[in-house]
């Protein structure tokens, strides 16, 4: 009679012919399995995600939230079965990896998931043919070849007028037998970021808040060893922006559109990361960066040769005001007034009217020297990013201009550490009370006219509006801003700073 096998035998077998399944599955491809779970949009899996897609994202959070990406460091070839160093097309509505993350392998991914922005990643051995428009990657894993994709890498995908000017770049993927030898006329060891500079280029805003602040984002932690490769380039904005961009790359920026010479890299990523309007959110950061990371460049960038003016004798000053001078529309028509008001409350007082030929080193050193920033809503207040920190920005609010104040301007130059002092107009102090019976909708109820669309809101508010400041009213946010302006001298010449 046999004895009765024991349970500690049992399952001591059990364990080992599940290792033995542990071992053989795990020696395939992981691939597959996630790819389906991909393409097929299942809300959740039950493995975690392959390292390089991160968190999951839900549809509804897509559509209420700003770009936001969560950058990851780790490897993704990492995540892979030993043997298996190649990485198959991923097309995902997932987060995605930071430039500069893809050490080895071959592969194209690419994050269309969300509302501002698309970004795709090519590494392995990416050819850059510029007359085509085209970035190569040269596959030597059949499983990566035959792959397109198309993309233009500006940060407003959701405006197809506008992102119908921006020129569009195309990803493929060929396969080629290990021993070719690939055509470069240059080769790069470092990696490329292409960008463009078409769409509202000309506007300071979208300047910073769609090109130079998105930039940082994607590539600061590359400290340099980065390529940029500009779509849609205009020479103007190059040299605009030199000083900026020297702290972005050392490497010389490629002009995709007149480049003629074959560039190889061992990564491209074709996009750019966006957070919020004129914003870096520290939790999507690789090391928790902040606007005020941004704000340092800018100082690394134009500091160089210039200090700060002495204080005189007694040890202080009289705040010094910047009053930003308006054309065309919402224009401050009692400006005079407003200055001597300003002169006899004590503040020095400059004038000053930004142009597209205005150099951005000089606009750094009137600002960075000032106390206090002030204009009416509108573009030309982007340069509250050359004020320092804690030194004080009033915006005055026009009608209908609510929202876009706040959101543009107040909430970023806040994160910034401004001391920030919005003025809303009175109906009184617009001249669109000079068009509009008293009880008029467009001065009643202003949300309701922006409720209508953004050409009725440019036409009436944008356009069509100047203002005439209620000295009497306007006396005590002055005096606010000067208490405000004193203060930081104070705690500047304490810390053994100029004011």
């Amino acid at each position: 009679m046999k004895k009765p096998v024991s349970s500690k035998r049992f399952l001591l077998a059990a364990t080992i012919v599940a290792i033995g399944f542990v071992i053989f599955f795990g020696q395939q491809s992981a691939l597959p399995s996630h790819f389906e779970y991909i393409n097929a949009k299942a809300t959740k899996p039950d493995v975690q995600p392959l390292a390089v897609l991160g968190t999951v994202e839900e549809p509804q959070e897509i559509q209420n939230s700003s770009m936001n990406h969560k950058h990851s460091t780790a490897n993704p070839i990492d995540s892979f079965p030993a043997g298996n160093k190649s990485v198959v097309h991923m097309v995902t509505s997932e987060r995605i990896k930071i430039p500069g993350a893809y050490k080895y392998g071959e592969g194209i991914v690419c994050d269309r998931s969300h509302s501002r922005t698309d970004i795709c990643f090519a590494f392995g051995h990416v050819q850059m043919n510029a007359t085509s428009s085209l970035f190569m990657l040269n596959a030597y894993n059949e499983n990566n070849s035959g792959i397109e994709e198309k993309i233009r890498p500006y940060t407003r995908k959701w405006e197809n007028d506008v992102m119908n000017l921006v020129n569009e770049v195309t990803l493929k993927s060929k396969l080629v037998q290990n021993n070719s030898v690939l055509n470069c006329d240059v080769k790069h060891e470092v990696p490329a970021i292409v960008f463009s500079t078409g769409g509202y280029t000309g506007n300071v805003y979208h300047e910073f808040n769609d090109g130079i602040i998105p930039l940082y984002i994607t590539l600061q932690h590359l400290k340099r060893e980065v390529v940029l490769v500009n779509v849609d380039c205009r020479n103007w904005w190059l040299t605009k922006y030199d000083e900026v961009l020297n702290q972005l790359t050392k490497y010389r920026v490629i002009n995709f559109e007149n480049e003629t010479m074959i560039h190889c890299f061992p990564e491209v990523t074709v996009g750019v990361f966006i957070h919020d309007e004129m914003t870096i959110d520290p939790s999507l950061m690789p090391n928790n960066e902040t606007i005020l990371d941004f704000r340092a460049l800018l100082d690394k960038a134009y500091r160089p040769g210039y200090r700060l003016p002495e204080k005189n004798p007694s040890g202080t000053k009289r705040p010094a005001l910047v009053i930003l001078v308006r054309d065309g529309s919402r224009v401050i028509l009692n400006l005079q007034q407003l200055v001597k008001l300003a002169k006899q409350l004590g503040f020095n007082v400059t004038l000053w009217k930004p142009l597209p030929t205005t150099e951005l080193k000089a606009t750094y050193r009137l600002l960075n020297s000032s106390h206090v920033l002030m204009g009416v809503h509108g573009a030309a207040l982007t340069h509250f990013l050359f004020m320092r920190p804690s030194t004080v920005f009033i915006q005055i609010i026009p009608l209908g201009t609510d929202w876009a104040s706040r959101n543009y301007y107040g909430d970023p130059a806040q994160k910034m550490g401004l001391q920030y002092i919005g003025y809303k107009i009175g109906i009184n102090e617009s001249t669109l009370s000079d068009q509009y019976r008293e009880n008029d909708t467009v001065l009643m109820n202003p949300t309701e006219i922006v409720r209508q669309g953004w050409s009725a809101t440019k036409q009436i508010y944008l356009e069509s509006q100047d203002v005439r400041i209620d000295l009497h009213r306007f006396k005590d946010t002055l005096m606010d801003a000067k208490r405000r302006a004193i203060r930081f001298i104070r705690q500047q010449y304490r810390k053994g700073h100029n004011g």
